[in-house]
């Protein structure tokens, strides 16, 4: 059997999962945000209670906002910044007693996505999370791919492609540059985009109301926002030419984007047709949870 732990902001979700991908348990608790022994003892206490209602023996993965440094096994890139430059996989597995998988949130959704969801049975898969930052994970033949630096699929951190003139040099990001994909594909960025050129502040879900009833502003916000995916996704259609692209978070729940978008990115690909699917996610959300328990193979689940 297989637990799966989403290690997030505000809430900790765990599921056991049954070698079919059935939920046999499902248990939530709050984060101790900014307490890191706190949050340590409540993710290892949960993954507990699930073992024992597994009999004493699963595998343990575990998806968060951030990932394991190649180089020091300390966390890096987590906006759960109490958790940045721990070494959380070390003291899991010596709290647990047993090896422990720790992979990004965004990957974990596109494993998940891959192994039963809306990727079900396709060779290659980017998935995608637009929410209130942009991140994405690539799967091929089953299973994540990873690099030596622990971003593959950080396609939010590139720069916009293609940009037009009234996009130079861009909306400043976090990360210390400018124009990154995350600052006009997120949530936030978004309404940012929207403000800009109107003055109004609305968020994504009324815009997508207010464009559905006529409004003009809306309209030319959302079209906009069609065509900033469809060149950040043809980037990735031009390196990786996934079978499906698969779109986790907020902004998934946008239905027009599944036409709006491809009728777009052909112009921005390097090939004579595009067969590559936009789908939204099956699990909604809980396809992190469910990656995070899919990060053990079927061979070394049942090795255990």
């Amino acid at each position: 059997m297989r637990i799966g732990i989403d290690l997030g902001g505000t809430k900790i979700e765990g599921i056991l999962l049954a070698p079919d991908g059935r939920v046999l348990a499902r248990e939530r608790r709050e984060t101790p945000r900014g307490d890191y022994p706190a949050t340590l003892e409540a993710v290892a206490a949960l993954c507990a209670a699930l073992k024992k209602q597994a009999g004493g023996k699963a595998t343990i993965g575990i998806g968060m906002p951030g990932a394991p440094s190649p180089a020091t096994g300390l966390i890096k890139n987590a906006n759960s910044t109490w958790l940045i430059g721990k070494p959380l996989q070390t003291d899991l597995e010596a709290s647990l007693g047993q090896p422990v998988r720790l992979a990004n949130d965004a990957d974990c959704f596109a494993l998940s996505e891959a192994a039963d969801g809306a990727g079900a049975g396709a060779r290659s898969l980017f998935g995608v999370i637009l929410g209130t930052g942009v991140g994405g994970g690539l799967v091929y033949e089953g299973r994540l791919i990873n690099g030596p630096n622990a971003i593959a699929g950080e396609w939010g951190h590139n720069p916009l492609p293609a940009p037009q003139e009234a996009e130079l040099p861009g909306p400043g990001c976090y990360c210390g540059r400018q124009g990154c994909i995350e600052t006009w594909l997120s949530g936030p960025g978004l309404a940012e985009d929207h403000f800009r050129l109107t003055g109004e502040k609305a968020e994504p879900h009324e815009l997508a109301s207010r464009a559905a009833s006529g409004d003009p502003a809306a309209e030319a916000t959302l079209a906009r926002y069609a065509d900033r995916l469809a060149r950040a996704l043809a980037g990735v259609i031009n390196i990786f030419d996934p079978e499906v692209i698969v779109l986790g978070g907020g902004l998934s729940n946008l239905t027009f984007l599944y036409e709006a978008v491809p009728a777009r990115w052909a112009r921005y690909i390097f090939s004579d047709q595009v067969a590559t699917r936009l789908k939204p996610n099956l699990h909604g959300d809980s396809s992190g949870v469910r990656g995070a328990a899919w990060l053990w193979s079927e061979a070394e689940a049942a090795a255990l």
